[in-house]
C-alpha cells in the first residue's frame, strides 16, 4: 500500500482574507469595545460642544438685551416703526435668531455625524 503524500500548499500573507478595517470598526463599534465607545463617545462629546456653544449665543444674545435695556435706558426708549425697540427685537427680531441657531445646530451636528461615519467607514 502506497499512501499519497499531501500535497504542499504554499500560503502567501496577501491570499489569506482579512477584515477590512471598515469591519472591524464596525465590529468595535457593534460588540461594544472600549474602542468602540471611545469612538461613539467623541461624537457625543462633539454635539455637546456644539449643543453648549450655540446656547451661550442664545444666552447672550436673547439674554444680554433686557440688561442692555436696564444698563442704557436710552436705548429701550428708542421707537422704530412705532413700536418701542425693546418689544421689536424681543417680540420679533427674537424668532428668526432662534431660528438661524436652530439651523446652524442642525447643519453642524449633521457635518459632525457625516465625520463620525467618514472615520468609521475610511478604507
Amino acid at each position: 500500500m502506497s499512501e499519497e503524500k499531501p500535497q504542499r500548499v504554499r500560503i502567501v500573507l496577501a491570499d489569506i482574507p482579512r477584515p477590512s478595517r471598515t469591519a472591524a470598526t464596525r465590529t468595535e463599534l457593534t460588540e461594544q469595545t472600549h474602542v468602540g465607545d471611545a469612538l461613539v463617545r467623541g461624537l457625543v462629546r462633539a454635539q455637546l460642544a456644539l449643543a453648549v456653544r450655540l446656547t451661550a449665543v442664545v444666552a447672550i444674545g436673547l439674554g444680554g438685551l433686557p440688561l442692555l435695556f436696564a444698563v442704557a435706558p436710552v436705548v429701550a426708549d428708542q421707537r422704530l416703526f412705532g413700536v418701542s425697540l425693546p418689544w421689536l427685537l424681543l417680540g420679533a427680531l427674537a424668532y428668526p435668531f432662534l431660528f438661524a441657531v436652530g439651523w446652524a445646530y442642525v447643519r453642524l451636528s449633521t457635518r459632525a455625524e457625516r465625520d463620525f461615519t467618514d472615520l468609521v467607514e475610511r478604507p
